[in-house]
């Protein structure tokens, strides 16, 4: 049996009736990453020795009858979130040799659930980016077709999943680095409302932004992640105290009595005809399912791309600042001055699209320009959040395409960084907003390659995304289908 095509709640039966232990699991997974790693490259660290320890215990825990809600399940970590005795690299050069000292809050939830943690996986540099083609140790591959994009930032992570590299995988979103790479890569992927789950020991891109989820095979393991990961944490100014539900539960109901909207800024012209046939057809199983459709606006959706790369950028150039080359990292060691050390140590530390977006920020923060730039962006980012809230009185999620296109080839787009930030015009706002949004795969275009669909919510309101999204699986039927091509 190929253990590592199941999903975590299948594994979990055949864990707790000892048809299988953690450790032949474990094995099943590494001999797996073994066959397709070196034509997918999801994984930065692999810790195969420390992989099986883990695994061992698990088996313990289970045997003792106190394991966990992941007890034995392989996964995988996006390498942006602090892992103790292990590198933390953020696809940067300048961070290739830093072990943190500690682990995220978030890592420390799934190890005491249990989880079995394979290694760390590749993204863009520090997070910057689309396509993960930005990282420094080269991209990760698209696992339906190699020569393609796995969408980024957390490209390793929708890799990893749906290269059944592991069962799971923990990413990060700040302007849709969950939901675009898991619309690519035919896996479920979801950016929780900002505040729900602990950003503490995550390397922070833009603060206001950032924020953890998972990316799973389906929606019932999304949902048991999330069970996993979400709650308050004194640790993280930004941690809200919101009690958290057994996301599981929202998945045995029906969509009688749901209202779900369309915004009609997001069907926009240049949507790819595959992707809108896709998500009109999505919209109809909806539909069928027993929801209410019905047409809303979000007339600030236009300001979006500008308002992102304002405030995405403004806080990278002050969270960068740290990189300095004196307390960790890369450090040039041939200046002579400590000017010529802090230049030298961050132009040859970072690559060009992390200069770049320093650069934007830096410059948007700057002396005569604040006002102009930064502080206007932030006036209607208000107005953006604003658009939502009124949204979400007349309906309870809503329903659009997640990217414009499907991925496209690697290479294709690399020196057109416009281009590639445009790729996330459907995706920014919910994370300007502070609000939850999931991609649910929803059919595939004419070369073979995943399209999704993006359900978004109200603040706190995962449940009501989960129980879409579920209803949405059930309908379309397509989930269980895993690629073939490696």
């Amino acid at each position: 049996m190929s253990l590592h095509k199941l999903t975590i709640h299948e594994l979990q039966q055949m864990l707790a009736a000892r048809k299988i232990s953690a450790v032949e699991l474990t094995r099943d997974v590494l001999d797996r990453i073994e066959k397709v790693e070196d034509k997918v490259k999801a994984y930065i660290t692999l810790d195969p020795e420390g992989a099986l320890k883990q695994a061992e215990e698990a088996d313990r825990e289970i045997k003792e009858g106190k394991g966990g809600a992941l007890s034995g399940i392989p996964v995988s970590i996006k390498d942006v979130l602090c892992t103790e005795n292990m590198r933390t690299t953020c696809g940067s050069r300048i961070l290739e040799n830093f072990v943190p000292p500690y682990d995220a809050t978030a890592v420390v939830k799934m190890k005491k659930a249990g989880a079995v943690l394979l290694g760390k996986v590749s993204m863009d540099e520090f997070a910057m980016g689309s396509t993960s083609e930005n990282c420094a140790f080269g991209p990760p591959r698209n696992p339906w077709n190699t020569d393609y994009i796995c969408g980024g930032s957390s490209g390793g992570s929708a890799a990893s999943v749906a290269a059944d590299e592991c069962i799971a995988s923990l990413g990060t979103d700040t302007g849709g680095s969950i939901r675009q790479p898991a619309s690519h890569c035919g896996v479920v992927g979801l950016k929780p409302t900002y505040g729900r789950v602990s950003r503490y020991g995550l390397v922070a891109f833009a603060s206001s932004l950032d924020q953890i989820g998972p990316l799973t095979k389906d929606i019932t393991d999304c949902a048991l992640l999330m069970n996993v990961i979400s709650g308050y944490d004194p640790k993280d100014s930004t941690s809200v105290q919101q009690s958290v539900p057994d996301f599981r539960q929202a998945l045995t109901q029906g969509l009688q009595g749901m209202k779900i909207g369309i915004p009609r800024e997001y069907f926009i012209k240049g949507l790819d005809p595959e992707v809108e046939k896709a998500a009109q057809n999505s919209i109809k199983i909806l539909r069928e399912a027993g929801a209410e459709i019905v047409e809303v606006s979000l007339p600030h959706t236009d300001y979006c791309v500008a308002v992102y790369y304002l405030v995405a950028p403004a806080e990278a150039s002050s969270n960068l600042a740290r990189y300095d080359g004196v307390r960790y990292g890369f450090r040039d060691r041939n200046s002579d001055t400590l000017l010529e050390m802090y230049n030298n140590s961050r132009s040859q530390g970072f690559g060009a699209e992390v200069k770049r977006r320093i650069i934007i920020g830096t410059y948007a923060l700057s002396s005569g320009y604040y006002d102009a730039y930064y502080k206007k962006a932030s006036q209607v980012r208000t107005m953006i959040t604003a658009d939502f809230k009124k949204v979400f009185e007349v309906c309870d999620v809503l329903a659009s395409p997640v990217t414009p296109t499907p991925a496209w080839k690697l290479g294709e787009k690399i020196n057109d960084p416009l281009s590639m930030y445009l790729s996330d015009i459907l995706t920014i706002s919910a994370n300007l907003a502070g609000i939850p949004g999931i991609s649910v795969p929803c059919g595939f275009s004419a070369k073979g390659l995943p399209i999704g669909l993006q359900i978004q919510g109200a603040h706190f309101q995962e449940e009501k995304l989960l129980r879409a999204a579920y209803n949405l699986e059930q309908g379309l039927n397509i989930y269980h289908m895993r690629t073939e091509n490696l």
